[in-house]
């Protein structure tokens, strides 16, 4: 498999651990090394076997009227490569007769058998293969040209392929049985082409034969540069003498170790890529899925994950799990305010959005034979959704890769502990913290700075730790997905055009879900201002407004919005990397003096670039429940806390010149107690189940949460382990948990 390819780290946490803990090597220990080095070599192969040059094909797929045999022409003749069309060179050529008489004499079935044939008989190297629309049907002969070659799919819009084909006045292709459309046989084929191609060329509508010639030259030549896309830390300072890079991370990589081994976060070390006007239109009509696997593919190098692979984990996502078909719905509100629904997946916050994706692209970057010890620090609504993430891994991943969420004892709602401790499973424990938020997170992060610890666990028990927390890459990466999804569908519903802009505004503590947004600006969306919505613990608007970080004689305030109760926001550290011009010593400099001194203060240019993208301001808990109030009132609409808090800055800081999207983060259902208050109604019940039931009585928009209902008809008492404050409790409780999931099968 491909990723194995990427696992570098694994020898530098080893070389880590034997020149920092001071224990015996044992079985586990030798059966680890030996299987590192197995991987570093593995990786070697790649270049050999992957390389386009020399020998290899450039394989082109696609469906009848995508221009391959014309874009083969123009690559042929850049790359003075032979070119070989399979219609006119291969099966005219093979049964002496046109490709159109061949299907109407034998019919569908049997024609798919002998083109196959005939692929299979074709010997060619170094050549531009333009491959017929069918050939995709016949697995064999799809092999057969997978071993040689690169096979590139042009995914032009189906629309324009209909109005091609009518131009073309082509009537018949393979499939088309009386009685099916065109469209529907197109819509079929596409499942075949999904499943072989290497690399995608995303074709918008008007572009030039010699415009997609170049993209797909574009795409081999990524698909080559296996070394191209590399991450690094944001306190990493490259020495003066320093020759080659050695602490640049693959995307793999980068997903496995969650944290830098110097305190900082991941980012890629190039910029985002950049989608075109045109490829933007092009996805206006297409689904969620569509959107995220086309975005998640110009992110994520195919060595890391192989497109067809990578496309498979987003419809095993995105397909069944999530209430609305939609996944993220927008929904007009009022005046120019539009609100973003994230709540649909299983456990009702947007954190599903992420985590129903991120614990696939784990397991598949993660090599064989090792176990990962997951830790998660929650305010509230990730430690549910990722306990339930990780619990629909198939069996053998649960085997190899557990859970661990510390959330704050007294620091969430009541049915977020409820929930939390009620997705508990066989590779997934809940640990309450008698502390917040900020100290579990501080905590998590102690932990995987402490080498002996982590390296003493790899020793000991062949466990490596990571995080699902959006510190790292993988959990933060598909956020961006939805921000743009949201844009494309204000235009699909013909609320703005394509270029028109818009601002974000989103209910913000951990800054993960805002600077999502902001890459999605960087890929191409024309997001203006990101309007940062704190609730009284309003340290990010504070900063934003004044440059000071100061946590100085600041307590955690709880508040009705707990996912935002949070002091120590980690993702800045990674838009502040931006906006300083990637410096990491500076990065270095300030977190290290918030973690000694507790506040930074940022230079005035870099506050003046922070404020050319950013406002900031923040909502009372009397102008939270009063938003709920008077926008139920208005429009028939319930708003969580944490989406009242936005719509109050919302109201207070957008210009009125241009919509506003409102990020709604958490389903109602969730806070029952906090909206009944709002909304007035007396006669609280003292059950979850009877609250929510009440609240569904109300016809309001959106509608109950399916889910969240049936979690409530589970009345037994969920046993959980509460611990102190202390870094060293929670260390125990993770040697313990590793003990109880991997010592039996490490043992054997």
């Amino acid at each position: 498999m491909l990723h194995f390819n990427r696992c570098q780290h694994l020898k530098l946490i080893t070389q880590k651990c034997f020149s920092s803990v001071h224990v015996k090597m044992d079985k586990h220990a030798w059966l680890f090394l030996s299987r590192t080095f197995a991987f570093a070599e593995l990786r070697k192969s790649w270049h050999s076997t992957h390389s386009l040059v020399g020998d290899k094909n450039i394989v082109l797929m696609g469906p009848p009227g995508s221009g391959k045999t014309t874009v083969g022409k123009i690559i042929g003749q850049k790359l003075d490569r032979c070119v070989i069309d399979v219609d006119d060179d291969i099966l005219e050529k093979t049964w002496n007769m046109k490709v159109s008489k061949k299907l109407q004499d034998v019919g569908n079935e049997q024609f798919l058998e002998e083109e196959g044939k005939a692929v299979l008989n074709m010997s060619a190297s170094g050549s531009v293969i333009s491959l017929s629309g069918s050939n995709p049907m016949h697995d064999a002969s799809m092999w057969h040209l997978k071993k040689n070659g690169i096979i590139i799919y042009l995914d032009v819009p189906l629309t324009d392929i209909i109005n091609r084909l009518k131009f073309m006045n082509i009537k018949m292709i393979v499939g088309l049985n009386s009685g099916t459309s065109m469209k529907d046989i197109l819509k079929f084929r596409r499942q075949y082409y999904k499943k072989w191609y290497d690399a995608r060329v995303f074709c918008e509508s008007g572009a030039t034969p010699e415009e997609i010639a170049e993209k797909v030259l574009d795409t081999v030549k990524r698909y080559q540069d296996v070394d191209s896309e590399t991450f690094i830390s944001t306190r990493y300072v490259c020495p003066k003498d320093c020759q080659q890079k050695v602490s640049t991370k693959f995307f793999s990589e980068a997903v496995i170790e969650g944290l830098a081994s110097d305190g900082g976060l991941f980012v890629p070390e190039k910029e985002f890529p950049k989608l075109s006007s045109g490829e933007w239109k092009s996805l206006v009509g297409a689904t969620y899925i569509e959107r995220a696997q086309i975005l998640l593919e110009r992110c994520i190098h195919p060595a890391d994950i192989p497109a067809a692979r990578l496309g498979e984990m987003i419809e095993t996502a995105y397909g069944e799990n999530f209430a609305c078909s939609k996944i993220a719905p927008i929904r007009y509100l009022s005046g120019n305010q539009f609100i973003l629904e994230l709540f649909h997946g299983p456990t009702g916050s947007f954190k599903d959005l992420s985590l129903q994706l991120m614990p696939h692209i784990f397991a598949y970057c993660i090599p064989p034979g090792c176990n990962y010890m997951i830790l998660v620090a929650t305010s509230g609504d990730t430690g549910s959704a990722v306990l339930n993430a990780f619990s629909h891994l198939n069996k053998n991943d649960k085997r190899r890769i557990a859970v661990i969420t510390f959330f704050p004892h007294n620091g969430v709602s009541d049915f977020q502990k409820a929930q939390i401790v009620g997705s508990q499973r066989e590779n997934g424990q809940a640990v309450g913290v008698e502390s917040d938020f900020d100290f579990c997170q501080t905590a998590v992060k102690r932990i995987f700075n402490d080498s002996d610890f982590t390296g003493f666990l790899i020793m000991e028990y062949g466990t490596i730790l990571s995080s699902a927390n959006s510190i790292n890459w993988g959990r933060l990466l598909p956020q961006v997905v939805y921000h743009a999804s949201a844009y494309l569908d204000l235009v699909n519903q013909g609320f703005i055009s394509f270029g028109n802009p818009v601002d974000v505004c989103i209910p913000t503590g951990n800054f993960g879900n805002i600077l999502a947004a902001v890459y999605a600006k960087m890929m191409g969306i024309p997001f203006r201002k990101f309007i940062c919505a704190s609730n009284q613990n309003r340290v990010l608007t504070d900063f934003i407004k004044t440059g000071l970080y100061d946590l100085r004689e600041r307590k955690l305030t709880r508040t009705f919005s707990p996912s935002i109760d949070i002091l120590k926001s980690s993702n800045l550290e990674r838009h502040l990397y931006l906006v300083a011009n990637k410096d990491g010593q500076l990065m270095t400099k300030l977190f290290n003096q918030l973690e000694s001194q507790h506040h930074f203060q940022i230079e005035k240019i870099l506050v003046e670039k922070l404020q050319q993208d950013f406002v900031a301001d923040w909502c009372s808990e009397d102008e939270c429940l009063s938003a709920i109030n008077s926008t139920y009132n208005t429009s028939g609409y319930i708003l969580d806390p944490h989406t009242a808090v936005a719509k109050v800055v919302a109201d207070r800081m957008q210009d009125k010149t241009c919509p506003v999207i409102i990020s709604s983060t958490a389903h109602y259902s969730k806070f029952a107690p906090a909206i009944m208050q709002a909304l007035k109604i007396e006669e609280i019940s003292q059950t979850s189940s009877s609250q929510l039931y009440l609240l569904g009585s109300y016809n309001a928009l959106p509608p109950p949460h399916e889910a969240l209902l049936e979690r409530t008809k589970h009345h037994e008492k969920i046993e959980y382990q509460v611990c102190a404050a202390d870094v060293n409790a929670l260390k125990s409780h993770v040697e313990k948990q590793i003990q109880i999931q991997f010592i039996g099968k490490v043992s054997e």
